[in-house]
């Protein structure tokens, strides 16, 4: 996912020299292709969130097209408050890309573990929000980013979980994809960023077929899309790896008490935080979130009704 999203970047910045690139001392590696292909586009603003923020903000006003890097637990967590007032309330086309999203940083402890950062950019007026679950949902959140000419956060989780989709996808922002056919009045999965694979595999392996849906646009959504699945279904889970407090659970369960009503079953992470240090797998497992945990869960919540 980290390759599409350089690939996607320098081929946006290639044919429209207003899009900069800002970076608050990360991501070296990942943008020797930018700098390479585009360096007069490169700025290192140094371990200053807050300030790259407003640099974002002013280079916007003055026509360029910012793309502001950095870890999601710094951004957009540690800007939230440049965020909302810099750059969404005057809706300036800033791209915010927040890379090791959820338990991605795990060695590096409850800092650099962001599980509250849909919940902090759900909530700002004129800011969309997307969290792509494989390289192809990427490329294209990419593409709606730079036309949507408006503020955006993009969700990066692990990049190394593989590929959901066969190749490229296309949707219009707020739009579900459909990963596979569920029975009707069945169960229906919804799953977005790096839970989209888990998902996946979930909904291959169990007896009651259910339907799996990728949101890889959080905000907006289609209403009508959201509402039309939950008429078609019996119940719903969502899984995320994102608090349960604010993020897809949350969004499901404000369409569905509002629109059509059913059993909801969110999985994410609980409100607390983690433990102890370990692997990435180690801290799935912690929350609750590896494959066995989470079909065992669904397993019962559906054998409860």
């Amino acid at each position: 996912m980290r390759k599409a999203f350089s690939d996607a970047l320098v081929r946006i910045a290639s044919t429209d020299r207003r899009v900069l690139l800002l970076t608050g001392d990360h991501g070296y590696a990942l943008f020797d292709a930018f700098r390479r292909e585009c360096p007069k586009q490169y700025i290192n603003a140094g371990i200053a969130e807050q300030n790259m923020v407003g640099v974002a903000a002013g280079l916007a006003r003055a026509g360029f097209r910012p793309f502001v890097y950095g870890l999601s637990a710094f951004v957009p967590v540690r800007v939230v408050e440049q965020i909302k007032i810099d750059i969404a309330h005057d809706n300036l086309p800033v791209v915010f890309v927040g890379d090791g999203a959820g338990f991605v940083y795990s060695h590096l402890g409850t800092s650099h573990q962001s599980t509250e950062d849909i919940a902090c950019t759900r909530s700002i007026p004129q800011l969309t929000v997307f969290s792509p679950g494989d390289r192809f949902e990427l490329t294209m959140c990419m593409d709606h980013a730079y036309e949507a000419k408006s503020p955006v956060y993009l969700r990066m989780g692990k990049a190394d979980l593989g590929d959901v989709h066969v190749g490229p996808v296309v949707a219009g922002i707020g739009e579900l994809l459909q990963i596979r056919e569920g029975e009707p009045q069945g169960v229906s999965l919804f799953a977005t960023g790096s839970m989209l694979r888990t998902a996946m595999e979930i909904a291959d392996s169990t007896a009651y077929k259910p339907a799996l849906w990728s949101v890889p646009s959080i905000k907006p959504i289609s209403v009508a899309q959201v509402t039309d699945i939950c008429l078609r279904s019996s119940m719903l889970v969502t899984l995320e790896e994102h608090s349960v407090y604010g993020g897809l659970g949350s969004l499901i369960a404000e369409l569905s008490t509002a629109m059509a009503p059913r059993r909801l079953l969110r999985i994410g992470v609980a409100d607390r935080f983690s433990a102890h240090c370990g692997t990435y797998q180690y801290l799935r497992s912690e929350h609750g979130l590896d494959p066995e945990t989470i079909q065992r869960r669904i397993s019962e919540f559906v054998a409860a009704f």
